[in-house]
């Protein structure tokens, strides 16, 4: 995929926003975070909580091809009873579906669906898809420039959880999208895959992220912490928004049962990702939450 960036239409209602873009990582309440950063006033998310518009193209490490599912997603729309034309107009996930399958052919639509959702109270527009933690250093130097060609001021938010919950919550969900996938035989091929390690690579991503953006620009925070007054405070500080409690009792998009890890999936995990254990001690030091396991 060409990294040069098109000449873009410039759209004037997005002049002097804030915009966050959450590049992940999967698994580490990123749902959650779409709803609360959706709850508040000042802050307009898209319909759609994933729109991949940068995965799709950096798709070295996708897990799916999310331009085609963007159009089976429209074709489900289309198909539902009572009329297309009426749905439409009042579905704002219709909407969104086509603003995302013209993303496809046509780059400008990426920031004119958020000038066409950008309200009169909004501050801080959200672009939340945790797939983009993989797109690497030409993907972000893209989604960097390509976010140039507007009057906003770009925020990036990274996510990290313990390595092992994060791994072991991402294979539970895989299991539950695809029940036909055993986990618990086919663990060992998981962990060899580039696109199911690449996403517990915190070190890559984070080296990506900070060859990129500048510091002040990016904003790391850890699942263990998240749901506290304090973290809140200052993502909401980052985002250039009021502040408003969570609703931490609300769990959103949870991964299926809650099957233990068995003690030979642990050792296994353990050893693949000791290297991102010791990168983030020596990264983040004393904010890594004292409950990670390595």
């Amino acid at each position: 995929m060409s990294s040069k960036i098109p000449a873009l239409q410039k759209y004037a209602a997005l002049d002097g926003k804030t915009f966050l873009v959450c590049v992940g990582a999967m698994r580490c309440a990123t749902s959650w975070l779409y709803h609360y950063l959706g709850s508040l006033p000042e802050v307009t998310v898209s319909p759609l909580k994933e729109l991949h518009f940068f995965s799709a193209k950096f798709p070295e490490k996708a897990l799916n091809d999310m331009d085609a599912f963007a159009v089976k997603r429209l074709g489900f729309h289309l198909g539902q009873a009572g009329g297309a034309v009426d749905d439409l107009a009042r579905q704002p996930t219709f909407r969104a579906s086509v603003d995302r399958v013209q993303m496809i052919y046509d780059d400008d639509a990426y920031f004119g669906h958020f000038a066409r959702i950008c309200e009169p109270g909004t501050r801080t527009l959200c672009d939340i898809t945790p797939a983009y933690a993989v797109i690497g250093e030409g993907g972000f130097a893209y989604l960097k420039d390509f976010c140039a060609s507007q009057a906003v001021a770009l925020k990036i938010l990274f996510v990290m959880r313990d390595p092992i919950d994060r791994l072991w919550s991402q294979l539970r969900y895989l299991q539950q999208i695809n029940p036909h996938s055993d986990i618990l035989v086919k663990w060992r091929e998981a962990i060899r895959s580039p696109r199911v390690v690449g996403r517990a690579d915190y070190r890559g991503t984070v080296g990506d992220l900070d060859g990129v953006f500048s510091s002040e620009d990016i904003l790391y925070l850890f699942y263990e912490d998240l749901f506290s007054d304090e973290a809140l405070r200052r993502l909401c500080r980052f985002a250039d928004v009021g502040f408003r409690p969570g609703d931490t009792g609300e769990v959103k998009n949870q991964a299926g049962s809650r099957t233990l890890l068995p003690d030979d999936m642990r050792a296994a995990f353990r050893t693949v990702l000791a290297p991102q254990y010791a990168f983030c001690r020596e990264r983040f030091a004393s904010a890594v939450p004292a409950r990670w396991q390595d």
